[in-house]
């Protein structure tokens, strides 16, 4: 047998081994830098092309974030690369804003609990010597003292670290200011007039009146306003019913273009179980405003039907009601308000005290004398108003006293009783008498406020239905 010799590995130019060996380091080094969890990840985001473009998006940054997870800092370096350009670009917008904002002369520091005017100060790094200094200044200056927590105070400090100018807004539309000059400090205070502009809120009963008020943009005082100004014809404290609606355009304080106070209610028209009442607000050549029906009547009467605002009736007027103390029947010759201890009771009209005082079972008991006919008590207050006493006058509407639990009562009402001529009659039942309507000298003043205030009211009606249909 005749053995070939082996054949000897073919030669290559010497420029071929140094491409390959290149081409292999090559490799080497791409398996190093690319790991193969960045390979995975593309198969994810390569599965989801059947997705929308929001689940994909999301899915995406599920996967990517699951291998960050589980990979550390092993980002692909074109992501690196990525997300350092976008923190420099960042970076780079934010820098102005920062310097922009950062003034070392100004200094704003938030009034936490527990802070005074020294530890303010103390936080941007002015001795207690200077708070001394502001209070010694001016009198007004220990303004500054009465502090409120989330109320923000405004230092301006000179180059060398004193303070030149303090600044605090106490409302929307007060703010005090220290200016130091060569005398010391002076106090300033800075005072905004608002802009009076009218409103329109409409609403609908479905729950309380106060809370579907609240809903429709009213606030407490607001309310109040209305209930009173058709306190005259509606009892607030049974009459309501769902379905009950109500119109009111009304006064805006603005400031600075913002809403910083409500002022007087213009007109209303309030729907009560199908009757609709109307009211405008109308100040005469005297100067004295008082509410009208849109015809001239005037919206007050001689009393108010109720003079508790939206307490509940526990007891009406009867003459065989069996007492709940004494448990015997006895004539119950008034109407029980029940209200939380402390509520406001007012007058029903214009009179004179004829007693302010305790009187039997009635405890703390107010009696008002309205001219030569009429005769109202009020029984059981906790107490009585400031300058409500015996002998004294009192307006419609003015508060007398408050619900209590005084003389023989079970609970925190307001007993509640009218007479005409010395005979007792029923409250709820009782027609009242009517104020002077608007003045025939005035009639046609009145009709030039209250007509565009009417139609303004329609219109505005009108726009809000037929925006609800579409």
């Amino acid at each position: 047998m005749t053995t070939e010799p082996s054949k000897a590995p073919p030669l290559y130019p010497k420029t071929h081994l140094l491409a390959a060996s290149g081409i292999a380091a090559l490799l080497s080094l791409a398996l190093l830098v690319f790991p193969s969890s960045d390979v995975e990840a593309k198969r994810t985001t390569l599965s989801l092309d059947l997705e929308s473009p929001v689940e994909q998006l999301t899915q995406d940054q599920d996967a990517s974030d699951a291998l960050q997870a589980t990979n550390g800092a092993a980002e692909s370096p074109f992501a690196q690369i990525e997300n350092s350009a976008e923190d420099t670009k960042e970076t780079a917008q934010a820098a102005p804003a920062l310097e922009a904002a950062k003034n070392p002369l100004h200094r704003e520091v938030i009034v936490a609990k527990g802070d005074t005017l020294s530890t303010l100060f103390e936080k941007v790094g002015l001795p207690a010597a200077t708070v001394n200094d502001v209070l010694a200044s001016d009198k007004q200056a220990k303004q500054f003292t009465q502090l409120k927590h989330g109320q923000k105070l405004e230092f301006e400090l000179t180059p060398d670290g004193q303070l030149n100018n303090l600044h605090s807004s106490v409302s929307d539309l007060e703010s005090i200011t220290l200016t130091k000059g060569a005398k010391g400090f002076a106090f300033n205070r800075i005072t905004t007039k608002p802009v009076m502009r009218s409103a329109y809120v409409h609403g609908v009963i479905n729950s309380s009146l106060s809370q579907s008020a609240a809903r429709a943009g009213l606030s407490h005082s607001m309310t109040m306003d209305m209930a009173s100004v058709f306190g005259y014809d509606i009892d607030f404290a049974q009459d309501i019913r769902q379905g009950d609606e109500f119109d009111v355009i009304y006064e805006q304080k603005v400031a600075n273009g913002k809403v910083v106070g409500t002022g007087n209610i213009l007109s209303a028209r309030f729907t009560n179980r199908g009757k609709t009442y109307t009211a405008v607000r109308y100040t005469n050549k005297q100067g004295n405003s008082s509410y009208y029906t849109a015809d001239g009547n005037s919206m007050r009467k001689a009393f108010i039907r109720t003079p508790v605002d939206f307490a509940r009736i526990s007891s009406r007027f009867s003459m065989g009601r069996k007492h709940p103390i004494l448990n015997k029947i006895r004539a119950h010759k008034g109407v029980d308000y029940a209200a939380p201890r402390g509520t406001p009771i007012k007058a029903a009209g214009d009179g004179k005290v004829l007693l302010a005082g305790r009187r039997g079972g009635y405890g703390n008991t107010v009696i008002i004398q309205h001219g030569a006919t009429y005769r109202t008590l009020y029984g059981h207050m906790q107490g009585f108003a400031k300058g409500i006493q015996t002998g004294g006058n009192v307006k419609q509407g003015q508060v007398i006293g408050y619900i209590g639990t005084t003389g023989l009562s079970t609970g925190p009402h307001l007993h509640y009783e009218f007479q005409v001529n010395g005979v007792h009659v029923d409250p709820l039942g009782q027609k009242l008498p009517m104020a002077d309507p608007i003045a025939k000298a005035e009639r046609a003043r009145f009709l030039q406020q209250s007509q565009p205030l009417m139609a303004r009211m329609d219109q505005e009606r009108s726009t809000l239905l037929a925006s609800a249909k579409r």
